[in-house]
């Protein structure tokens, strides 16, 4: 049960994932308990996340448990082939994910995840759960749960669930505080930032950065973007967001007047065509575009295609020139697509420990309970169990409440 591109990168593989798994404490140690207790024992799982190192971690973790799990990739670029190869050839996981796929096969691996016939699904993005919905919705009724990672999947579902279509239960996981406040900041900001390096080679000190979205991603980008010695521009819809950047030290701007400016863009927001036509049209030569955002939509492609009088494939890898009427060019990096995941390898580990141990326990709350069709949060006691493992396996130690000072927050009379 598997279509990867080479089963011989498998030893490669192995190596990569316990690696990452050094890094990941927390969920190591709720592997050793899921092995010890079965809590998901004969159940069938379908998993669209990234194929990286620390997912592998996770789903030895679900079958750890007892789960029957098959995994595909949720983005065509964000499959480490070695790491795909060995979760079917050392571990038994069944994978659908090869990097680079084009979007036939994108689809067949989704349909091959749900004629595993799952009761309980893992996202991100939602491309599992909306083909579920759309071609096959006797099977939504059989779902225990379905986990949200991302911050645009969560948008769709919570939209799904507006107009009446949400068939399951879902757990926002990216809204977790354990993923959204650590993965989303600091691993999407590293790792931006590693993938633009990796796939440019270009210095980032004094170069003019615009910013689209300062949500958690977006402000990890950047920070670390400012880390690094560049000016950094902020583009945002939402006004608090706009204060909180401008509050943070950065400049905020449309992109009509930020597009001009920039060396390097990097859009953050989730949402379809945030660089279109008219900011191609305003950029200056050589302008670098790359997206972080779940989906390519965020940058127009087609409009870019279309102004192109000539694109070259390739001048360095992940890398695609686009030159306009006039000469000028702008570059596209990783087509589009995340390009953390694209051009390098996704978000350190120790990241991806509290996320993914989130999930892991969230399937676990998941079974033990009839939900609704609803978008649910992640339970605080979840949160707090994780967040207190990870202090621990960082040495930290943190004060604790008195009695005096509990009885005085559930109090109202004591004033002045």
């Amino acid at each position: 049960m598997y279509h990867v591109k080479d089963l011989n990168l498998a030893k490669e593989g192995k190596r990569r994932i316990e690696w990452a798994d050094n890094d990941m404490p927390v969920l190591t140690e709720i592997r050793n308990r899921f092995e010890k207790e079965k809590p998901l024992a004969g159940k069938k799982m379908a998993a669209c996340l990234h194929i990286t190192a620390e997912t592998a971690n996770l789903a030895r973790t679900l079958k750890a448990g007892g789960a029957d799990l098959v995994l595909c990739a949720s983005n065509p670029l964000s499959t480490q082939d070695d790491v795909a190869a060995a979760l079917w050839e050392h571990y038994g996981i069944g994978i659908f994910a090869i990097k680079g796929e084009d979007n036939k096969t994108y689809y067949e691996h989704i349909h091959a995840c749900l004629k595993h016939d799952p009761v309980i699904t893992m996202d991100d993005g939602a491309d599992l759960v909306s083909v579920l919905h759309k071609e096959y919705p006797e099977k939504c009724k059989q779902i225990y749960a379905s986990m949200e990672e991302t911050t645009t999947g969560v948008i769709r579902l919570r939209a799904m669930h507006k107009d009446g279509a949400l068939k399951l239960p879902v757990f926002a996981v990216n809204d977790a505080q354990t993923k959204h406040l650590f993965d989303n900041r600091y691993g999407t900001g590293q790792s931006t930032v590693d993938g633009i390096i990796r796939a440019t080679d270009i210095l980032l000190a004094g170069k003019t950065v615009v910013v689209a979205g300062y949500g958690w991603c977006g402000r990890g980008v950047a920070t670390r973007m400012k880390g690094q010695g560049a000016n950094v521009i902020i583009t945002e819809v939402n006004p608090i967001r706009a204060l909180e950047a401008a509050m943070d030290g950065f400049w905020v701007l449309p992109m009509e007047k930020a597009a001009p400016m920039g060396d390097l863009f990097v859009t953050l927001t989730g949402n379809i065509s945030v660089l279109r036509k008219e900011h191609f049209q305003a950029m200056k030569d050589g302008a670098m575009v790359a997206n972080s955002g779940h989906f390519n939509v965020e940058i127009d492609i087609p409009t870019l295609e279309k102004l192109a009088v000539e694109i070259r494939r390739g001048v360095r890898q992940f890398v695609d020139e686009y030159r306009l009427k006039g000469g000028k060019r702008i570059f596209l990096l990783g087509e589009g697509r995340l390009i953390n995941l694209a051009a390098a390898e996704g978000h350190p580990a120790s990241v991806m420990d509290m996320s993914f141990a989130t999930q892991a326990l969230v399937t676990e709350y998941a079974l033990k309970r009839k939900l609704e069709a609803n978008v649910y949060e992640v339970p605080r006691e979840i949160e707090d169990y994780i967040s207190v493992l990870k202090l621990k396996t960082m040495g930290i130690e943190i004060d604790a409440l008195t009695a005096e000072q509990v009885k005085y927050l559930d109090s109202w009379e004591m004033g002045t």
